[in-house]
């Protein structure tokens, strides 16, 4: 199980993600299989415009709760940017790049966080 800390970025990270409109928003625990993270968020953007976007959001709402990345990668290509914040890595990729490495296929053995954005809770 995440950490509080990391809960709480997951948590405010899918939220900024989801306000410029990231979809397949999926979290997992890596607590048991990575030494360097305890959680994944992945979210998926329809083109690299909006790639940037959401990632550009997710670093400013997160910046206005106190967390920084450690490291910021894949920005020139705006297929697959990763944010990294020790404790949780979060990854935008492009619907194709999602397709491409499908980094839910790699982690679907370790458990699913529930995220608390509107969209899912409409759907619930």
């Amino acid at each position: 199980m995440p950490n509080i800390q990391a809960n709480q970025i997951v948590q405010l990270a899918a939220q900024a993600a989801e306000e410029k409109m990231a979809t397949d928003m999926v979290a997992f625990d890596v607590s048991e299989r990575l030494p360097l993270a305890d959680a994944f968020l992945i979210a998926t953007a329809a083109n690299e415009r909006q790639v940037g976007a959401v990632v550009d959001n997710i670093e400013e709402k997160l910046l206005e709760a106190g967390f920084k990345p450690v490291r910021r990668e894949g920005d020139r290509e705006a297929q697959w940017v990763l944010l990294d914040y020790l404790d949780v890595v979060v990854h935008v990729q492009h619907k194709d790049a999602r397709e491409l490495y499908s980094l839910d296929r790699l982690w679907k053995d370790c458990p699913v966080i529930a995220l608390e954005t509107s969209k899912l809770a409409l759907a619930s």
